[in-house]
């Protein structure tokens, strides 16, 4: 995994941040907390939670769903972005880390928006789709234990408006889903989870190289 854009050379990506990012003192705090963690590698790039915060207001999202909360700056970006009466949900099973994050969401401003779940994901996206969510989010974005991403993108798109979008993340996995001597479970699930999204007719897709590589899923209108 890679915590900055891949494809790019030092000098090119220092240029990239100089001209583009436009990060919230906060955000910016969050992240040099975060780079003093052995888990690092675990913490998006900049440039892609500032695209992630564009994409949420360009559709104007008020409702936004998490899986994979590490230490909160994927969640605080959004929230940044939502209107004042927007909602953050995300979903975690590490305390450690996401009262690191609970710290940060406060200093921001924005605790009140976000409601975390600490438990396993998939118990929170079943219990939501009970409760009479679907159709309810406009924005997810995916980040956790990737065997399970076909699971968690069923579910998210079920929560989706229709013309919501899914964002999933470590897509192109620091290219080893081109490299076929690569055979573990994780490079095999994702291997199989972009295939099964290439042919997937409920949605409009695109792959960014952004990140780690960055998927872009948009629920269709029915026909």
């Amino acid at each position: 995994m890679s915590n900055r854009s891949i494809g790019l050379d030092d000098p090119l990506y220092r240029y990239l941040l100089q001209v583009s990012l436009r990060e919230h003192p906060v955000l910016a705090a969050l992240r040099d907390h975060t780079a003093r963690l052995p888990e690092v590698r675990f913490q998006i790039a900049p440039e892609q939670g500032q695209f992630m915060a564009w994409l949420a207001g360009a559709i104007g999202a008020r409702r936004f769903l998490e899986i994979g909360t590490f230490t909160g700056y994927s969640s605080l970006v959004i929230a940044l972005a939502l209107p004042a009466d927007g909602e953050v949900v995300t979903c975690d099973v590490s305390r450690e880390w996401t009262d690191i994050a609970r710290d940060y969401w406060e200093q921001a401003g924005v605790a009140g928006r976000v409601r975390l779940e600490l438990r396993p994901a998939l118990e929170t996206l079943t219990q939501l789709r009970a409760q009479g969510a679907e159709g309810s989010f406009d924005l997810a974005f995916i980040d956790a234990d990737k065997t399970a991403y076909s699971a968690y993108f069923e579910h998210c798109l079920a929560l989706l408006r229709p013309g919501g979008i899914v964002l999933i993340d470590n897509t192109l996995w620091s290219g080893r889903v081109a490299d076929p001597s690569e055979q573990d479970a994780d490079t095999e699930a994702i291997r199989d989870f972009n295939q099964s999204l290439h042919g997937d007719e409920r949605i409009d897709l695109s792959l960014v190289p952004i990140g780690d590589g960055l998927t872009l899923a948009r629920k269709r209108f029915a026909a």
